[in-house]
């Protein structure tokens, strides 16, 4: 950490940002807070971030999440609420979504663009759900099936019934019907 906030201090004029992906909020906070004024942190902790995105009230982490184009239209409520100085519905809003995105970002954690493009699919944002080289495949089923769950418990489907459908496909693709 300490080469890195040098290379910051040296270099801050022309560094935005730093991404943090250690999954560890205490090394990040301080990470946060030894930064040069004007550097952010970019979090990639897709298991926990409210607290870090909604910071400590001198310094927050920025999000460069995976998991929020997913849940862009929840994050976005939550965002305006945070906007608005209500954390505590930005706090119950973020955890919620919590679930999905530690399901999606399960180990092996960088499959989780699988999930991206399962939920856009059926969301309806797709006409399929195919991805370069097959990746699609490189989640089971049962991985699918539980995203879907969480995903539709978070009301992040446009058209449930679309969702619905398409999850069907994907079902009875596989023999389950």
């Amino acid at each position: 950490m300490d080469v890195v906030v040098q290379m910051a201090e040296e270099n801050a004029e022309r560094i935005d940002g730093i991404k943090f992906s250690l999954l560890d909020h205490e090394l990040e906070e301080e990470f946060r807070r030894r930064l040069p004024a004007g550097v952010k942190v970019f979090t990639g902790d897709d298991y926990g971030y409210t607290n870090l995105l909604r910071g400590d009230g001198e310094h927050h982490s920025h999000g460069l999440l995976g998991v929020l184009d997913p849940i862009a239209p929840i994050a976005s409520t939550a965002f305006d609420s945070l906007d608005a100085g209500d954390e505590d519905t930005f706090a119950e809003v973020m955890n919620r979504s919590i679930p999905m995105a530690v399901k999606m970002f399960e180990a092996p954690a960088d499959r989780y663009k699988v999930g991206c493009v399962f939920v856009a699919w059926l969301a309806g944002h797709q006409d399929h759900f195919r991805m370069v080289s097959g990746r699609e495949g490189l989640r089971s089923l049962r991985h699918l099936s539980e995203l879907f769950v969480l995903t539709d418990q978070l009301g992040l489907f446009p058209d449930p019934d679309l969702a619905t459908h398409r999850m069907r496909l994907l079902l009875a693709r596989d023999g389950i019907g």
